[in-house]
């Protein structure tokens, strides 16, 4: 483990705890929620978590560059950038839901080097560098080992998001099988499978903002993040985050390609 590698996770951990905090002091409060052009909703917590989260990287990390949901892209030629989600999961904040988080990676090119996934209506926080572990709260997370789907709990952020025909049958033959599936998400459901409190998650529509600091925590709890195209990537535009156990039967379910790597 290179001393690198230490500070960025310890990076992730404080940048999402200090962009969660604003968010959190808007949340079960009155405020107007907006429509972005892709009918998803932002409101003032949004924007002020973001601008948090620059506002905390650039004073440390002054030649990186930075991409988030809301405030869009600085310093595109800078070969480390950091990607930041202030509320992942609006659609639960805007209703009082505790399950939404604030995301935020560090990456190098399409690398990612750390992330963290915070819960500040929770108190739970996820963080994750390579080959530096998964960490729930200061202690190390595992995925399951759970290997039949008969035993498992699958779930998606919403089933009426798997769009494209191929995806809606997977996830109702893997549904129906499963001992337990449920499609209320986001990221939280990619925390409870590096925790070993599920087994699969699916989203059949991601962008990068929503996957990637989640990316690092479900392989280094030793589980199997691809895209729906079956590649071990983060920027996909879709996720399957499964235990190691399961990765195989999940994807094949799905109709997933899968190749365990080497």
């Amino acid at each position: 483990m290179s001393d690198e590698q230490s500070l960025l996770l310890e990076a992730v951990i404080d940048a999402a705890r200090a962009a969660g905090q604003v968010a959190l002091r808007h949340f079960k409060s009155t405020m107007e929620v907006e429509q972005k052009h892709d009918g998803s909703p932002v409101t003032i917590a949004d924007r002020g978590a973001e601008r948090r989260a620059r506002e905390w990287i650039s004073s440390r990390f002054p030649d990186d560059g930075l991409a988030g949901e809301e405030l869009g892209v600085e310093r595109v030629e800078a070969p480390r950038r950091w990607i930041i989600d202030p509320i992942d999961g609006t659609k639960s904040f805007v209703h009082g839901v505790p399950l939404w988080g604030t995301l935020i990676a560090v990456c190098e090119r399409d690398e990612v080097l750390a992330g963290a996934a915070y819960f500040p209506a929770l108190d739970e926080m996820l963080g994750a560098a390579r080959e530096r572990g998964a960490w729930w709260n200061g202690t190390r997370c595992r995925v399951s080992q759970i290997s039949s789907i008969e035993k498992a709990t699958v779930l998606t952020t919403d089933h009426r998001f798997l769009q494209t025909p191929e995806r809606q049958p997977g996830w109702r033959r893997l549904a129906a099988r499963a001992s337990i599936a449920r499609d209320w998400g986001d990221c939280y459901g990619y925390l409870l499978v590096a925790t070993g409190r599920a087994e699969v998650m699916l989203d059949g529509v991601l962008a990068d903002w929503d996957a990637a600091a989640l990316f690092p925590a479900i392989v280094e709890a030793g589980g199997v993040f691809t895209d729906c195209a079956g590649r071990p990537t983060p920027f996909g535009k879709s996720a399957v985050a499964t235990n190691a156990q399961l990765a195989r039967e999940a994807r094949a379910a799905l109709d997933v390609p899968y190749e365990a790597a080497s």
